[in-house]
């Protein structure tokens, strides 16, 4: 069976947050959303678990379709007693979660649309119209030279090689799609992206927010806050994982919490003083949850600021990349017929 999908999670969780603020048994529960929604297998056989005494959370492991997170986040509630608290978090998260990877997919689609068809116009220039000037030359008695010279041997060049480009780009567009249908082989690319790549710039920033979302969810849920960050860390990668483990050891070896948070470097430093001050007045979970609103609008600016700069870069780029080729083109052209005339 296939893993659940985040939007999945986040309606799921919600539903069975407002039956049991309704009073409806998990049981019940379970059995009125198989009835009406999506997935009836697997949510009657979450039903008929919990009716055979198995925890809402013992049954979410069982199915295997449900992330780690989900599950011990559930188990918690459960033994705080806060289950509908606990839903209802991770409600809220998964939202979240589907809200950021929308906002990256709508911020990244028109540059990289942009940025294909700058190079199919600059391809079409190199390929089709340079040999046309080129033939408008010979028939005066003259050659492409310079620098528009080099851009008709580099448009030959791609020319003879287009039965290998075309390779290329069928390979791409396939593994675009796999990427796009297969969420198995997306985690992947992910996971070796953020491996090298993964917590620096925006990607820091992004990690920051979601750590901080997961910590939010976990204290509110009623988990002190080394719970929380052990919790947390299984929702993260790489470097970023690293950071949390790294707070965890130095609170063990006896660090305060905002000693702990500042040396490694879990969240930025003013954060780090605000969490410290709300566990102190004993609303670390409200402060908390402001600590991850503010990091994650702060992630969603710098995607803005970010592709506000590329696509004005790519515009001017793709422009002194037309204006050369032309001008390197006409320059020359005009004056031979200024000579002619």
């Amino acid at each position: 069976m296939r893993k659940i999908s985040n939007e999945e999670i986040a309606a799921l969780c919600m539903e069975l947050s407002l039956l049991l603020h309704a009073g409806v048994g998990m049981g019940d529960a379970l059995s009125l959303l198989a009835e009406e929604g999506e997935h009836t297998e697997l949510l009657s056989d979450l039903a008929r678990q919990v009716d055979d005494g198995f925890s809402l959370s013992a049954a979410l492991k069982e199915s295997g379709v449900f992330p780690v997170y989900v599950c011990g986040l559930v188990e918690t509630g459960e033994r705080t007693g806060r289950t509908e608290e606990a839903l209802a978090a991770l409600s809220r998260y998964y939202e979240d979660r589907v809200r950021m990877s929308r906002r990256i997919r709508s911020s990244l689609l028109y540059p990289a649309v942009m940025l294909a068809l700058m190079l199919l116009v600059i391809g079409v220039l190199l390929v089709k119209v340079l040999p046309i000037f080129d033939d408008v030359y010979a028939s005066l008695g003259g050659r492409l030279t310079g620098i528009a010279g080099e851009l008709l041997a580099l448009g030959n060049w791609l020319e003879h090689a287009m039965p290998v480009l075309w390779v290329l780009l069928v390979i791409l567009a396939v593994l675009i799609a796999v990427c796009v249908l297969k969420e198995s082989f997306r985690t992947k690319l992910i996971a070796i992206y953020q491996k090298r790549w993964g917590d620096k710039g925006i990607a820091r920033k992004m990690n920051d927010a979601r750590l901080a979302q997961a910590m939010a969810m976990g204290m509110s849920s009623g988990l002190p806050v080394e719970e929380a960050l052990s919790l947390s860390a299984g929702l993260l990668e790489s470097d970023a994982k690293g950071r949390c483990l790294d707070c965890l050891a130095r609170m063990e070896e006896g660090s305060s919490l905002n000693e702990a948070l500042k040396s490694s470097g879990l969240l930025p430093l003013s954060q780090c003083r605000l969490l410290e001050l709300g566990q102190r007045s004993g609303t670390g979970d409200a402060v908390m949850e402001k600590i991850a609103r503010d990091l994650t609008e702060e992630s969603e600016d710098a995607m803005d600021t970010l592709v506000g700069r590329v696509e004005p870069a790519l515009v001017l780029v793709c422009s002194l990349l037309v204006g050369l080729i032309l001008l390197s083109v006409m320059l020359p052209l005009m004056n031979i017929m200024a000579a002619i005339g």
